[in-house]
């Protein structure tokens, strides 16, 4: 309910992992006779088979098997407490109503689960919010995308949605079009070159491919705009998500993770160059201090 929370990407769990899950518990306690329940034997069908089947991450799978002990054992017949690690918390509990019929069980749960709460998979309080905000985010989203395209060009001096694209094309065209950092020649005039002058020449030689990407997906659309070239996919979806200040996927594609709009991403990415470009005057020189999130996640282009 609460999205992929604890674990390091999201996964296909789906309805039938759960009624399969069922019917394979369905048919080990007929063939149990009334005996010991194979505890190993069901966490292992459900954590590693079933649902683990799904889980490629090795953590991931930790996180599967530690949900799995809490659950699957002997105590799980009597009254014991169903929301994981959650003595911390007050007031938050739901006790397993023990060997029952049918209708007493359904009537347990209506009595006292009467609301949802992360504490109930192990999560903090705090989960819950962050779901909501994430709710809210894409519903926006949603709304503002289904807006009709027309819609902006209403109203007597109102842009349309190509002029508005075309407005920031030319903007960033103005800013970035004529950047490039010359990586060879810096390095011939680099006599000595330590950790940190690799760290600024390696994130210079990304920017040269980002830089490149951003030209030329720019002048592709601008050409779509005269008419002189089709408007493919790709065109267009650089068209809406201009229109949206959203970051291009093509863009993105070649830059660091970001969940700024685009004209935040637009101001990051300045910022980025102008450091570059001010320890590029003097290469040699080691800066007294630098932002450290620059050096990140650029070794996978080398």
């Amino acid at each position: 309910m609460y999205g992929p929370m604890g674990f390091n990407m999201v996964y296909p769990f789906a309805i039938g992992d759960l009624r399969d899950s069922a019917v394979i518990l369905s048919n080990y306690m007929e063939n149990s006779g009334g005996g010991k329940i194979p505890w190993q034997d069901l966490k292992y069908l459900f954590g590693e088979i079933m649902y683990g089947g799904h889980i490629v991450n090795d953590f991931d799978r930790v996180t599967s098997s530690v949900y799995l002990d809490f659950y699957m054992k002997d105590e799980l017949l009597d009254e014991t407490e169903m929301y994981p690690y959650s003595e911390d918390e007050k007031g938050v509990s739901f006790v397993c109503s023990g060997p029952t019929s049918y209708d007493k069980v359904l009537e347990h749960i209506d009595l006292t689960l009467t609301s949802d709460t992360p504490v109930a998979f192990g999560l903090h309080p705090n989960a819950e919010i962050d779901f909501r905000t994430t709710q809210s985010d894409n519903m926006f989203r949603t709304l503002v995308e289904l807006q009709p395209r027309e819609a902006a060009g209403d109203g007597e001096g109102a842009a349309s949605p190509q002029e508005i694209a075309q407005a920031k094309l030319d903007d960033v065209m103005d800013r970035f079009g004529e950047k490039k950092f010359d990586v060879e020649d810096l390095n011939q005039s680099l006599d000595d070159k330590g950790p940190f002058q690799n760290s600024f020449i390696q994130e210079m030689v990304v920017m040269n491919v980002l830089l490149a990407e951003i030209v030329r997906s720019l002048k592709e659309l601008q050409l779509g705009f005269k008419g002189e070239l089709t408007m493919s996919d790709a065109m267009d979806g650089l068209c809406n998500a201009l229109f949206m200040d959203e970051i291009p996927g093509g863009w993105s594609k070649f830059a660091w993770p970001s969940k700024k709009a685009l004209a935040g991403w637009l101001n990051n990415f300045t910022a980025r160059l102008g450091q570059l470009e001010e320890w590029s005057g003097n290469p040699a020189e080691i800066p007294k201090c630098t932002w450290l999130s620059y050096c990140a996640e650029w070794e996978s282009w080398l």
